[in-house]
């Protein structure tokens, strides 16, 4: 079982979870996070450091968000990894409240 990143990151991309992450599984792409399935050691670190909720173990993942899990293992293969806290995207206090914008993802 692996962690993974949902709907609410897009646009948003908070990145205090990748500062507790201690094998660096997170990638990162223009607006949004993924977890790489192959490196996360299940440790939940990072789900409450996330601000917007976005984070679930893959057996937890809402039936609306399952397509996550396999959107995670794909863009996990493409985006490079992100290692240090960055700033969030400039809106994202707007955007972390908005529900339904899997259409606004940018795969890069």
């Amino acid at each position: 079982m692996a962690y993974v990143v949902t709907e609410a990151c897009i646009n948003c991309k908070h990145t205090d979870c990748v500062d507790v992450c201690p094998v660096d599984a997170f990638r990162e792409g223009p607006n949004f996070l993924t977890i790489d399935p192959n490196e996360c050691i299940d440790c939940t670190l990072c789900v409450p450091e996330c601000p917007v909720d976005a984070i679930y173990a893959e057996e937890d993942v809402p039936d609306d968000l399952k397509s996550y899990i396999a959107l995670n293992a794909e863009l996990a293969a493409l985006w490079p990894a992100i290692v240090e806290k960055k700033d969030p995207l400039p809106d994202a206090e707007e955007w972390g409240k908005v529900k339904g914008k899997h259409d606004k993802l940018d795969r890069g």
